[in-house]
């Protein structure tokens, strides 16, 4: 074959366009396959989807789009196959930390017990939100919007509080007393219509949900109430307590439900 006055072997054009195809279907399958992890992962409720995952896949796929390409070419892979294994484990030993923290993103992202998206407590006190599993490490915001870096082998071997897990709704806590003399069947009666008021105002997602009122316990001038919501998002839980507090403030003074003052009696004895 003839181009612009200069002879090419046939051989030389028909391993041309067979590298050519062999490129453009690994940067194809790139593409498609990070797209389709990113989905899967993102069907998992894991958003959004983690990058350690979509990189791997595209690494695999252009490792063996190159090894296609020296066998089209005609060159043994086996002795740089064998030259990888032996460079690998030079490799390991020197990048120990690296791998350790690259294993541990992947035993994480696959016990699916740590996600994108989840709010979690480290046994560090460090908090926030999961942003990303990458390579090294993982990314949590937290509320003050800052990020905190924790690399993935001491993620993997942290005590670690999920908020999102075995369900999404968290339960909000909240906890006041009144007086002894309240009638308390009103007391439980008030206190709910007030927490469904919020929860259909604040939570609109979470219809099926009725707050939970119960009574804790005698204390020393009051009986103690707890009242539990939920929420679908760790931030939201500070303004459904406030709004609670403040309405439910109000609608007791409406009421005439009274909420207690320290008080102490004293007994005196004379003989």
């Amino acid at each position: 074959m003839t181009v612009l006055g200069v002879e090419i072997p046939e051989l030389y054009v028909t391993r041309g366009f067979t590298i050519a195809i062999i490129l453009v279907v690994t940067l194809v399958l790139m593409r498609v396959a990070g797209q389709l992890v990113r989905r899967s992962v993102a069907a998992s409720e894991a958003l959004p989807s983690a990058s350690i995952l979509v990189n791997i896949t595209r690494i695999a796929i252009l490792v063996i789009g190159g090894l296609t390409v020296l066998s089209a070419l005609e060159i043994s892979i086996t002795p740089i196959i064998t030259a990888l294994g032996v460079g690998g484990l030079a490799v390991a030993l020197a990048l120990q930390d690296t791998l350790g923290n690259m294993f541990a993103g992947l035993q994480i992202v696959a016990s699916k017990q740590i996600r994108p998206g989840d709010y979690l407590l480290l046994e560090t006190t460090q908090e926030g939100t999961v942003v990303d599993i990458a390579w090294r490490t993982t990314t949590l915001r937290t509320q003050a919007d800052n990020l905190v870096i924790v690399p993935n082998a001491k993620l993997a071997q942290a005590v670690v509080t999920n908020y999102r897990l075995p369900a999404d709704p968290l339960a909000v806590y909240t906890e006041f007393g009144v007086v002894y003399g309240s009638d308390l069947e009103r007391v439980e009666r008030v206190a709910a219509e007030v927490a469904a008021e919020v929860m259909a105002e604040l939570q609109p997602q979470l219809p099926g949900y009725e707050p939970i009122v119960r009574f804790r316990g005698f204390g020393d001038s009051q009986i103690t109430v707890l009242v539990v919501l939920r929420t679908t998002e760790y931030g939201d839980q500070y303004l459904l307590r406030s709004e609670f507090v403040r309405r439910l403030h109000a609608r007791f003074a409406a009421e005439d439900i009274h909420f207690p003052f320290p008080t102490r009696t004293v007994h005196l004895v004379q003989e």
